[in-house]
């Protein structure tokens, strides 16, 4: 059961991923693959404004994803821009990345590889996700200028439309947790958290939303 102090403290958790990035022309929006294809459809709404010309999805298939996207995260995240009427040569799939760094490393390879420049990026991804895809896009291509776009839910919101409340929050504390470790490991660069985000990150912990945790 969740309680409401545990909704308190996810709703600290959330507002602290939150980059507060306004979207802006950009060479390239970035999709990252995950188990919520609105991230697809954030990043044809950026398209469609006419802020990037070119749409990359990147991601394999996790345990969260293997059976809701059986053709791999990036494949659903294409069908789903197609489906909203992005041509096909606006979009481009990156079909092996298994982790937020390959996300980056592989979509990067991938452009160099079409002798695409990019000097910016558009960075869409979950909303609980922001600072962490953030962290780690700037840890890997520091050159590049990152801009974070998600669909601007509110937690709740963002609840519903997944319809699993202890899979966000177990998603919200392993965020969390990478901003934590992954540092000091060279997978992104560090960022500040607060004192009442590591409380809460802490009671979360306690009370078993552990599932998205990695070995540390």
């Amino acid at each position: 059961m969740i309680t409401v102090q545990d909704w308190s403290d996810a709703q600290l958790l959330w507002d602290f991923q939150q980059m507060g990035h306004q979207p802006r022309p950009c060479s390239v929006a970035i999709g990252l693959g995950s188990h919520d294809l609105g991230v697809a459809d954030v990043a044809v709404r950026l398209y469609r404004r006419g802020l990037v010309p070119l749409l990359v999805f990147t991601g394999a298939t996790s345990r969260t994803t293997r059976d809701r996207m059986p053709r791999g995260e990036a494949e659903h995240y294409r069908e789903r821009a197609l489906e909203l009427g992005v041509p096909g040569g606006a979009v481009l799939v990156e079909p092996r990345a298994r982790n937020t760094g390959e996300n980056i490393r592989f979509s990067r390879e991938l452009l160099a590889g079409q002798n695409i420049r990019v000097s910016s990026v558009l960075l869409v991804c979950k909303p609980y996700e922001e600072r962490r895809a953030y962290a780690t896009a700037r840890q890997l291509w520091p050159e590049v200028d990152f801009v974070c776009a998600s669909s601007g839910m509110a937690l709740t919101e963002y609840v519903d439309s997944i319809g699993d409340g202890r899979l966000v929050l177990d998603m919200l504390v392993g965020a969390v947790q990478r901003l934590i470790v992954y540092p000091a490991l060279g997978f992104m660069v560090e960022q500040e958290i607060p004192a009442p985000v590591a409380a809460a990150y802490e009671r979360l912990r306690e009370r078993g939303f552990t599932s998205r945790l990695v070995s540390a």
